[in-house]
C-alpha cells in the first residue's frame, strides 16, 4: 500500500503548497482521492501514469477539493484516453462538469461515469475481487464523505519444500494457494494448510477530510492500518473549529486513539501556519505514531 500526497493544505494554493489531492495504490489499484487545483501538474511531477487512474473519489463540493477535476478530465480527452473513468462524488458534481463540457463543446471521447452519493450512512460504493470501498459520513458545512479502502484477503503462499515433499503436481499449485485441498501424485489428499503459509494481512486506509470532530466515525474506521484525518487548526485556534466544521490536530489524534488505528497522518492545514511540526507535537500528546502529510511525500505501508 502506497500513498502519494499531491496536495494537503486547505483553502487556496500557494507557491509551494497545493489543496487536497492524493493517490492511493492498493492491491494494484490506483485510486485518486479529491482533485484540488493543480492536481494534474502534481501527477506529472510525481510520475504517476494518468492511464492507471480509473476511479476518482471526491469528498465534497468545496473548490479546494475538486477544482482540478474538469482540467484532468479534459487532459484525459486530449491524451486520447479510451479507458472508462468512474467518479464517485456528491450529487451535483455531474451537473457542474457536464455544463462546463457542454459550453466548451468538449465532450469526452472515453466513457465517463458519475456515481453520485446522497446517503448519510456508510455505504459500499465500489467492490471487486481485490478491494472494497465504503463511504465515511463526515460533519462539514455541506454534504461530505470520507472514504475507507480495504483490501480483501489474498492467496496463501506456497511453502515450496513442503509442497515438493508432499509430491504434488505443479498443476495444483494455484488450487493450494486458493485454499483447496488437493490429491498428490500418489492419490493422497493433502491438506493445503500443511503445505502453504497464511496470506499477507490485508491493508486498510481511511481518508477523512473535511470534518468537525465526529466520534460516530470510530466504528467505521476501527483498527485501520492508516488514517488520514484533517487537522486544520492548532489548539490555540480551537475556537474556530466548531464554526468552520473543521478539526484540530488533537481532535484528529483522539479519533485515531479511539479507533485504535496503527498510524495517523495529519493534513489539510490552514495556510496561516508556517511550522507544521507543531501539529505533530500537539497530536503526539494523545496518540502515536503521527506522520505529517506534505506535498510530494510518499508513504509506503508494506
Amino acid at each position: 500500500m502506497k500513498l502519494t500526497i499531491l496536495g494537503c493544505f486547505s483553502a487556496t494554493p500557494r507557491k509551494d503548497t497545493n489543496p487536497t489531492s492524493q493517490v492511493l495504490e492498493i492491491n494494484n489499484h490506483l485510486f485518486m482521492i479529491d482533485c484540488g487545483e493543480g492536481s494534474q501538474v502534481e501527477l506529472r511531477r510525481n510520475k504517476i501514469k494518468f492511464s492507471r487512474i480509473k476511479h476518482i473519489f471526491i469528498s465534497h463540493l468545496h473548490g479546494d477539493h475538486f477544482f482540478g477535476l474538469v482540467g484532468l478530465i479534459s487532459t484525459f480527452r486530449l491524451l486520447t484516453r479510451e479507458t472508462e473513468l468512474h467518479i464517485h462524488c456528491p450529487k451535483g458534481l455531474k451537473e457542474v462538469i457536464t455544463l462546463q463540457m457542454k459550453l466548451a463543446d468538449s465532450w469526452t471521447n472515453y466513457p465517463l461515469y458519475f456515481h453520485e452519493l446522497t446517503s448519510n450512512t456508510s455505504e459500499l460504493i465500489f467492490e471487486d475481487d481485490k478491494v472494497a470501498v465504503w463511504t465515511i459520513p463526515l460533519d462539514h458545512r455541506i454534504y461530505t464523505n470520507g472514504f475507507l479502502f480495504k483490501e480483501k484477503e489474498g492467496e496463501r503462499h506456497l511453502h515450496l519444500p513442503s509442497v515438493l515433499e508432499a509430491n504434488i503436481d505443479v498443476a495444483y499449485y494455484n488450487k493450494l494457494k486458493q485454499g483447496h485441498d488437493v490429491l498428490n501424485n500418489d492419490g493422497i489428499l493433502i491438506d493445503h494448510k500443511k503445505v502453504t503459509l497464511p496470506p499477507n494481512p490485508p491493508k486498510s486506509y481511511a481518508f477523512c477530510s473535511d470534518t468537525a470532530y465526529k466520534e460516530d466515525i470510530v466504528s467505521i474506521i476501527k483498527n485501520v492500518d492508516v488514517l488520514y484525518h484533517e487537522s486544520t487548526f492548532l489548539d490555540k485556534h480551537a475556537h474556530l473549529a466548531p464554526k468552520t466544521k473543521h478539526s484540530t490536530a488533537k481532535e484528529a489524534a483522539l479519533i485515531a486513539k479511539k479507533a485504535n488505528v496503527k498510524t495517523l497522518i495529519l493534513g489539510h492545514y490552514s495556510t496561516r501556519y508556517e511550522d507544521l511540526n507543531a501539529f505533530k507535537l500537539e497530536a503526539q500528546t494523545i496518540f502515536k505514531p503521527v506522520k505529517l502529510a506534505k506535498d510530494g511525500l510518499h508513504f509506503n505501508f508494506d
